[in-house]
Protein backbone atom coordinates (compact mmCIF):
# COMPACT_ATOMS: atom_id res chain seq x y z
CA UNK A 1 0.00 0.00 0.00
CA UNK A 2 1.80 3.21 -1.12
CA UNK A 3 1.20 6.90 1.19
CA UNK A 4 -1.61 7.64 -0.82
CA UNK A 5 -3.80 4.48 -0.21
CA UNK A 6 -2.98 4.72 3.61
CA UNK A 7 -4.55 8.41 3.45
CA UNK A 8 -7.70 7.73 2.17
CA UNK A 9 -8.07 4.14 4.38
CA UNK A 10 -10.07 5.16 7.20
CA UNK A 11 -8.82 2.49 9.13
CA UNK A 12 -4.52 2.26 8.92
CA UNK A 13 -3.30 -1.62 8.80
CA UNK A 14 -6.74 -2.88 7.64
CA UNK A 15 -7.20 -3.86 4.02
CA UNK A 16 -9.76 -2.09 1.81
CA UNK A 17 -10.73 -5.22 0.74
CA UNK A 18 -12.11 -6.10 4.48
CA UNK A 19 -13.87 -2.91 5.29
CA UNK A 20 -17.21 -3.67 3.84
CA UNK A 21 -16.89 -7.26 5.61
CA UNK A 22 -15.85 -5.92 8.95
CA UNK A 23 -18.35 -2.68 8.51
CA UNK A 24 -21.40 -5.34 7.89
CA UNK A 25 -20.30 -7.62 11.35
CA UNK A 26 -20.52 -4.19 13.15
CA UNK A 27 -23.94 -3.23 11.84
CA UNK A 28 -25.19 -6.58 12.70
CA UNK A 29 -23.81 -6.18 16.31
CA UNK A 30 -25.26 -2.71 16.51
CA UNK A 31 -28.36 -4.03 15.16
CA UNK A 32 -28.88 -6.95 17.28
CA UNK A 33 -28.26 -4.33 20.01
CA UNK A 34 -30.88 -2.06 19.46
CA UNK A 35 -33.44 -5.16 19.21
CA UNK A 36 -32.73 -6.42 22.72
CA UNK A 37 -32.57 -2.66 24.02
CA UNK A 38 -35.86 -1.53 22.11
CA UNK A 39 -37.34 -4.58 23.06
CA UNK A 40 -36.78 -4.10 26.94
CA UNK A 41 -38.25 -0.38 26.25
CA UNK A 42 -41.52 -2.50 25.19
CA UNK A 43 -41.33 -4.35 28.12
CA UNK A 44 -41.11 -1.73 30.48
CA UNK A 45 -44.93 -1.12 30.20
CA UNK A 46 -46.27 -4.56 29.77
CA UNK A 47 -44.39 -5.99 32.63
CA UNK A 48 -45.91 -3.58 34.93
CA UNK A 49 -49.18 -4.33 33.57
CA UNK A 50 -48.95 -7.58 34.82
CA UNK A 51 -47.62 -6.75 38.26
CA UNK A 52 -43.85 -7.36 37.44
CA UNK A 53 -42.50 -4.48 38.71
CA UNK A 54 -38.82 -5.49 39.92
CA UNK A 55 -38.64 -6.89 36.14
CA UNK A 56 -40.16 -3.37 35.17
CA UNK A 57 -37.58 -1.87 37.35
CA UNK A 58 -34.52 -3.78 35.99
CA UNK A 59 -35.62 -3.30 32.69
CA UNK A 60 -35.38 0.43 33.78
CA UNK A 61 -31.84 -0.19 35.04
CA UNK A 62 -30.69 -1.29 31.63
CA UNK A 63 -31.94 1.74 29.28
CA UNK A 64 -30.69 3.83 32.03
CA UNK A 65 -27.31 2.55 31.87
CA UNK A 66 -27.29 2.97 27.97
CA UNK A 67 -28.24 6.40 28.29
CA UNK A 68 -24.82 6.46 30.34
CA UNK A 69 -22.76 4.81 27.82
CA UNK A 70 -24.54 7.10 25.22
CA UNK A 71 -23.58 10.20 27.45
CA UNK A 72 -19.82 9.26 27.95
CA UNK A 73 -19.51 9.26 24.29
CA UNK A 74 -21.35 12.67 23.37
CA UNK A 75 -24.95 10.89 22.48
CA UNK A 76 -23.24 8.69 19.86
CA UNK A 77 -22.83 4.59 20.62
CA UNK A 78 -19.81 3.66 20.51
CA UNK A 79 -20.45 1.10 17.99
CA UNK A 80 -21.24 4.26 15.68
CA UNK A 81 -17.45 5.38 16.14
CA UNK A 82 -16.14 1.88 15.41
CA UNK A 83 -18.27 1.84 12.10
CA UNK A 84 -17.04 5.26 10.82
CA UNK A 85 -13.75 3.64 10.83
CA UNK A 86 -14.57 2.01 7.96
CA UNK A 87 -16.91 3.98 5.41
CA UNK A 88 -16.96 7.54 4.45
CA UNK A 89 -20.52 7.11 5.01
CA UNK A 90 -22.18 9.26 7.07
CA UNK A 91 -26.11 8.80 6.65
CA UNK A 92 -28.56 7.99 9.60
CA UNK A 93 -28.66 4.45 9.50
CA UNK A 94 -24.71 3.96 8.06
CA UNK A 95 -23.48 2.06 11.12
CA UNK A 96 -27.08 -0.20 11.90
CA UNK A 97 -29.27 -2.13 9.37
CA UNK A 98 -32.31 0.64 10.05
CA UNK A 99 -34.61 2.22 7.84
CA UNK A 100 -33.48 5.73 7.18
CA UNK A 101 -36.51 7.13 8.87
CA UNK A 102 -36.17 5.29 11.82
CA UNK A 103 -32.45 5.48 12.83
CA UNK A 104 -32.97 9.78 12.42
CA UNK A 105 -35.76 9.54 14.42
CA UNK A 106 -34.40 6.83 16.95
CA UNK A 107 -33.92 8.68 20.50
CA UNK A 108 -36.67 10.83 19.72
CA UNK A 109 -39.43 7.70 19.13
CA UNK A 110 -37.86 5.19 21.72
CA UNK A 111 -37.04 7.69 24.32
CA UNK A 112 -40.64 9.20 24.55
CA UNK A 113 -42.08 5.28 24.86
CA UNK A 114 -39.40 4.59 27.14
CA UNK A 115 -40.53 8.10 29.54
CA UNK A 116 -44.12 6.91 29.01
CA UNK A 117 -43.31 3.33 29.85
CA UNK A 118 -41.53 3.92 32.76
CA UNK A 119 -44.54 6.73 33.98
CA UNK A 120 -46.57 3.97 33.48
CA UNK A 121 -44.81 1.66 35.33
CA UNK A 122 -44.40 3.93 38.53
CA UNK A 123 -47.78 4.77 38.35
CA UNK A 124 -49.05 1.24 38.06
CA UNK A 125 -46.49 0.30 40.89
CA UNK A 126 -48.06 3.95 43.26
CA UNK A 127 -51.43 2.17 42.73
CA UNK A 128 -50.57 -1.65 43.81
CA UNK A 129 -48.87 -0.47 46.70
Amino acid sequence: MNRSEKADCPAPGIHHEDHARILVSIKLLHSAVWVFMTTCIVLIPLAALRGLFRISAVLCGMIMLECVVLLCNQGKCPLTSAAAQFTEDRADNFDIFLPLWLARHNKAVFGTLFVCGSGFALLRWLIAR
